[in-house]
């Protein structure tokens, strides 16, 4: 279960990066290429509206951001000064950083739930309950973003999710290193897949080197 939250997660995150760096690059281009004298392509392209794409790209930039710090917990890319703590006695180091885990996990979860109440009160009830039919009464129907015109409760639902998210990285690290001592740890001076690629490369230039010693023994190449 935790392998498939731990992909979800990444897919996610690539996935608003990858969406929006091609959003931005397209924007870019339209806004170039619109100003070019040329009749047809200007034409035509000053018919497609991208007015909304800078809208967009910070939305996606904010749920990337906020998915990312959970994934951060996880992974311990986040920064962090321990001097002081890794000089405490083992005892007082492993208290420390439990109540650091716990400070971090109790923050996130009261994040997660004041985002949540103030989502609820945005507009996600007003949705809720009418697609539940329920009586609506005097409800808020919520407001709506300038150019997309998406309900903005929609948006700011990354708070909830990413900070609960978060939380739960932070109960998930504790528990961790109460059964092992250990914290997740990156080293920043490896890239992943990064050490599959050196070894092909070895392997390719030590075959290369010796690719016509057999040829030697046997009596050289012909």
């Amino acid at each position: 279960m935790m392998k498939y939250l731990d992909h979800l997660e990444e897919i996610i995150i690539t996935f608003l990066i990858g969406a929006a760096t091609i959003i931005i690059f397209v924007a870019v281009a339209h806004r170039y290429m619109s100003g070019l004298p040329i009749p047809v392509l200007q034409d035509w392209l000053l018919t497609i509206n991208m007015s909304w794409s800078q809208e967009l790209c910070i939305y996606m930039f904010v749920w990337m951001a906020k998915f990312g710090a959970a994934y951060g917990v996880r992974t311990g890319i986040h920064v962090g000064v321990d001097v002081l703590v890794n000089r405490l006695p083992e005892s007082w180091r492993v208290k420390c950083v439990m109540i650091g885990i716990a400070g971090g996990a109790l923050f996130t979860a009261l994040i997660g739930t004041l985002g949540a109440r103030f989502v609820w009160e945005n507009g996600m009830h007003y949705y809720v309950y009418n697609k539940l039919g329920m009586a609506m009464g005097d409800l808020f129907e919520g407001p709506i973003t300038p150019d997309l015109e998406w309900p903005t409760w929609i948006i700011y639902a990354a708070v909830p999710l990413g900070s609960y998210l978060m939380c739960f990285r932070f109960l998930q690290v504790g528990w961790g290193f109460f059964r092992t001592g250990q914290l997740p740890h990156h080293d920043h001076a490896v890239v992943d897949g990064l050490d599959d690629i050196v070894d092909a490369t070895d392997a390719l230039e030590e075959y290369e080197e010796h690719k016509f010693d057999k040829q030697g023994k046997v009596g050289g190449a012909k």
